[in-house]
């Protein structure tokens, strides 16, 4: 089987570290740093105990032009939702008749509804795909999803380190994991050592994570405060909870459902000790944040299944200007009711 990578941030990295390992044919776009790296040194992955880290390096062939790559049998896209505009105009080579195209994003992605009732195809998500290019280029009969449930952090270019968690949900848009090209891919990322779950509705599974993550992200962005200290505060976890009730409501009217109370999901966040969410990485960074993708996108299905969200207006309004005030996300108009 041939992988491409595209997009070797942190995620990324560790599933081409993993997959060069097995010996497995892996290649990735990449590009500046990045791609000197790999070139200079290799792809090197950092593994176990923090005072005792196994640092291995891999080489893997990586071009910045998809075409010198060639048609592959997987393309894991592993990108910002903010990157996928260049992903979807670069990515023509790399895809032949029956590539499938593994999505590891974070928040709801551009393929969301397809799979689920016909009903749902009329909602629009132009939030992340306003002119339809992302869908033009990447059909999502194309795709197979996934939900990573572990984390992991660039330390430098070319060089990955995992920090915690082992787990990936791999689904079907349209349900299940039971096909040939899922199949495929299930044996592949367990080859690579990763433990696979078989998601039975993969929308239900992005829905339930992002469920936590619309929240602590850009809350954690806009305050610069870890996880716990957000917890800490009861007035910011209460907002939190009311922004996720309201979510929980959105996922209701398009068929999946939360039946979990929003503490007990604090619970779990509270378990992961004080860490600093990826969004908060990317404005410390200077890097455009995903705030389309994490909560731009729910506040969009929410005006078209009439849904009133109050607190995720308020935690969209707050986060896009902290944001846009600092070059890290694009030019609104003032008072608009779109996130766009």
């Amino acid at each position: 089987m041939k992988i491409c990578i595209y997009g070797l941030g942190a995620i990324g990295g560790l599933i081409a570290a993993r997959l060069a390992n097995q010996g497995i044919d892996v290649c990735a776009v990449a590009r500046g740093a990045t791609l000197e790296a790999l070139r200079r040194d290799g792809l090197t992955l950092i593994e176990g105990l923090a005072d005792q880290p196994m640092r291995r390096q891999f080489n893997i062939r990586a071009s910045d032009d998809p075409a010198e790559l060639g048609v592959q049998d997987v393309v894991v896209v592993s990108v910002k939702a903010t990157a996928m505009p260049a992903v979807a105009a670069g990515i023509a080579p790399l895809l032949g008749p029956d590539t499938t195209v593994l999505s590891t994003m974070n928040g709801v992605p551009w393929w969301f509804f397809h799979g689920m009732d016909p009903a749902l195809a009329k909602l629009r998500l132009d939030t992340l795909d306003p002119d339809g290019r992302i869908a033009a280029a990447i059909p999502a009969e194309r795709v197979v999803g996934t939900v990573t449930h572990l984390s992991a952090a660039n330390q430098g270019p070319g060089v990955v380190r995992h920090v915690a968690g082992n787990g990936i949900l791999v689904g079907e848009p349209s349900g299940g994991a039971q096909t040939p090209r899922s199949q495929a891919i299930v044996a592949v990322l367990r080859q690579a050592g990763f433990e696979i779950g078989e998601s039975a509705s993969i929308q239900q599974d992005i829905w339930y994570k992002l469920w936590g993550n619309m929240t602590v992200n850009p809350v954690s962005g806009l305050t610069g405060a870890t996880t716990d200290q957000l917890l800490d505060d009861d007035y910011v976890r209460h907002f939190m909870s009311r922004c996720m009730r309201e979510a929980a409501a959105i996922g209701g009217r398009i068929g999946i459902t939360i039946d979990n109370d929003p503490e007990e999901r604090h619970q779990v966040t509270r378990r992961l000790g004080a860490f600093r969410t990826s969004m908060l990485q990317d404005v410390e960074a200077g890097k455009p944040v995903e705030l389309d993708a994490l909560v731009g996108a729910v506040l969009e299905i929410a005006r078209q299944v009439n849904v009133e969200a109050p607190n995720i207006e308020a935690l969209m309004g707050l986060s896009r200007l902290h944001a846009h005030l600092r070059g890290l996300y694009p030019a609104y108009l003032p008072g608009a009711n779109t996130s766009a």
